[in-house]
């Protein structure tokens, strides 16, 4: 991308309002956490977590937890819930132009307060990141805050679930994301 066309992308983000995300899905006693990067723009017209109507995660949360499509999405979040899965995203708010990730500016980027919610959910051993970008951003904004505590976490990148990450299959996926339904039904 030549340099004048980037800065024109970026004044085009800069005047753009802010995204913002949504509130957990989370139970007290929550094992794992899967961690998003900042809502489509689908999702955020439904209000919904992952509602673009290609995104494989539900698909993928109803045949690990049997919390599928064919639920309405409250019931959903309350499967995911029962089962010990706690849903949320690395950023709070930021700018982005359109649903991908890799537009999301990341100078705007404000992250949730993730800190604070792990010492609230003790239980929780192991924090999966839905594709790359919620991994990155973890890194930049929270990870060096989390090392100073008395925990370790176990950390995972998954194959993202958006219908942009077309590299891997439906099974593929669902084979990766298996790691959640193992981690969230072991005891520790």
């Amino acid at each position: 991308m030549e340099q004048g066309e980037e800065l024109r992308m970026k004044k085009q983000v800069a005047g753009t309002p802010p995204l913002r995300s949504f509130p957990p899905i989370v139970a007290a006693d929550a094992r794992v956490l899967i961690l998003g990067s900042m809502p489509s723009v689908a999702s955020l017209a439904k209000q919904e977590y992952y509602g673009h109507p290609r995104n494989a995660f539900w698909p993928i949360m109803g045949k690990l937890f049997d919390a599928g499509l064919d639920l309405h999405y409250e019931e959903r979040q309350a499967v995911l819930r029962e089962a010990g899965v706690a849903v949320w995203d690395v950023l709070k708010c930021c700018r982005r132009d359109g649903s991908l990730d890799s537009a999301i500016d990341c100078v705007s980027e404000v992250p949730n307060e993730l800190a604070t919610f792990l010492s609230e959910h003790r239980q929780i051993g192991t924090i999966f990141f839905n594709g790359a970008k919620a991994k990155t951003a973890f890194r930049r904004h929270v990870l060096s805050g989390l090392m100073a505590g008395d925990r370790n976490f176990r950390f995972v990148r998954l194959p993202s679930t958006s219908p942009a990450h077309a590299g891997r299959t439906f099974a593929d996926k669902l084979l990766a994301w298996r790691a959640v339904q193992l981690a969230a039904c072991s005891i520790e």
